[in-house]
């Protein structure tokens, strides 16, 4: 089976969306066919989840509440696009996926790993990206970034800082923990360089040839 499943983690302002744009950009220069999505989100089902778990003027959700809505949202998507992209053979790049639950709902909100680790192995079983990218960056830099976009903010966004730091380490634990799999990027440099970096770690795990 050719292409393969990578996902981009990272916290808020770390230009995951902004990077996924410009490496399908570099596949398809090399004759691939690539398929962009996001978590929570890909699917219409998982879509109208992600209006009600960002939605800014919505609180109170538990972390478990979270979770479960997060678990849905990504069954349904892996299920109506990710799945049939892989099975074609084709490559799938998403903005977020398990991990980013691990580090929101897991680690920062307090739910713990073991809850997540026992949906993920109860809904999707072995169905595990082939490589994730995880692009870092101090938050505070990160959230610069989001206001100099002008973004509509979710409700992730007005987050206080020591929860955005907590997320960072705990992307960066999980890239400890799962070497084989994660690959961490500095994510502070200029778009450009970030983007050699992306490219560089996509080729010399697969093997692709593209002029970059």
């Amino acid at each position: 089976m050719s292409g393969a499943f990578i996902t981009v983690e990272g916290g808020e302002g770390a230009g995951k969306t902004t990077q996924i744009a410009r490496l399908a950009d570099w596949l398809r220069a090399a004759g691939e066919t690539v398929v962009q999505t996001r978590e929570p989100g890909g699917s219409a089902a998982a879509e109208r989840i992600r209006a009600l778990v960002l939605d800014p003027d919505l609180s109170g959700w538990t972390p478990a509440s979270e979770a479960l809505l997060m678990t849905a949202a990504r069954c349904d998507h892996v299920d109506k696009l990710i799945a049939p992209a892989r099975r074609r053979g084709e490559w799938v790049l998403c903005d977020r996926f398990t991990d980013s639950t691990r580090a929101y709902q897991g680690v920062m909100q307090g739910l713990g790993l073991g809850p997540i680790d026992r949906l993920e192995a109860m809904f999707l079983a072995d169905f595990r990206p082939d490589l994730t990218l995880i692009l870092d960056i101090d938050p505070d830099q990160g959230l610069s970034r989001m206001r100099a976009r002008q973004d509509a903010e979710t409700r992730y966004d007005r987050m206080d800082p020591e929860a955005h730091r907590a997320i960072r380490e705990a992307f960066l634990g999980i890239a400890a923990a799962d070497p084989e799999r994660c690959v961490v990027l500095d994510a502070s440099e200029d778009e450009e360089r970030v983007a050699e970096a992306v490219r560089a770690a996509v080729a010399a795990r697969f093997m692709v040839d593209a002029d970059g």
